[in-house]
């Protein structure tokens, strides 16, 4: 993914993806640590994400109350 900007809904897939190998325990244990690292990272990635957001939201109900 290192053409196009990575999305809420992938980095979400992902996670779900790496989740899924954990628990039906077809994780590779030789590249467990990678995968873990990557779900820190697309964890963080969605925090932004959400976070931005939820401000951009916040301003645009701001802009639009009639006072």
């Amino acid at each position: 993914m290192k053409n196009k900007e990575l999305t809420y809904t992938e980095a979400m897939d992902e996670i779900k993806s790496i989740i899924e190998q954990m628990e039906n325990s077809e994780l590779n244990i030789d590249v467990l640590c990678k995968d873990v690292e990557r779900s820190i990272e697309l964890i963080r990635f969605c925090r932004s994400k959400l976070h931005t957001t939820e401000e951009n939201i916040n301003k645009l109900l701001d802009d639009t109350e009639l006072n």
